[in-house]
């Protein structure tokens, strides 16, 4: 891992990698202000106040290189575009995403080059109201409903979120309980996540959270 990242140009310390000289020197923040300005973007497109933006003005300092001061994994719904709904430019956020929101080998390789090169102090697990990839899985385990081609795998990560919500108390639907609960297990689990992630987060260097985007409202809860 190291030397692919001298490779790139990264000097490194600590096991972490660092960009010498950040595209984006507002994107240096610490894991709480990162969260702090993630909450406000949020605030601002809930309210139809979003930032104007000029592409032309960053394109060439992102061509250089980039310093996202948050990664996302998120859903694949066309209706979450994490770009919009936290009021951010190219270059603010490192985004990942898969139907259900939930890690898979590859979407924590990008995460850990998130952190490890990018040098992000945030991880957010997005997901949301009306999630179809949860929906299907709280039918498999209600319905036994069974889906076509590879679509059944996705219904397969998604299943011990659903069951655990399944197993305890709740309240509303069992849709909404299986949300938060994919949310919360999949923040755990980028939290343990060796060797890269674990170790940021036990360093304070990194914070992973969960948020719930409400299709309705556009408003993001912090659920984890």
């Amino acid at each position: 891992m190291m030397g692919a990242l001298s490779l790139l140009g990264i000097s490194t310390a600590g096991g972490v990698a660092y960009a010498k000289s950040p595209p984006k020197p507002g994107n240096v923040l610490s894991p709480d202000q990162a969260i702090k300005r993630l909450m406000e973007g949020n605030k601002r497109y809930t309210s139809g106040k979003t930032q104007s933006r000029s592409f032309a003005s960053t394109r060439a300092v992102l061509a250089g290189g980039q310093n996202p001061y948050a990664s996302i994994l998120s859903c694949a719904d066309s209706r979450v575009s994490p770009e919009l709904c936290f009021d951010e430019e190219r270059g603010d956020l490192f985004v990942t995403r898969v139907a259900g929101n939930y890690v898979t080998t590859d979407i924590l390789a990008s995460l850990e080059y998130g952190v490890a090169v990018l040098n992000s102090p945030l991880i957010m697990v997005l997901g949301h109201t009306s999630c179809g990839a949860v929906s299907a899985t709280v039918s498999a385990l209600e319905k036994h409903a069974e889906f076509p081609g590879h679509i059944q795998s996705i219904v397969t990560a998604l299943m011990p979120a659903v069951r655990a919500a399944a197993s305890k108390p709740h309240q509303g639907t069992l849709l909404h309980a299986a949300t938060i609960q994919n949310i919360k297990q999949n923040v755990q689990q980028l939290q343990e996540a060796t060797p890269i992630l674990s170790k940021a987060v036990q360093a304070g260097k990194v914070k992973v959270i969960g948020g719930l985007y409400d299709l309705k409202t556009g408003r993001v809860e912090l659920v984890a």
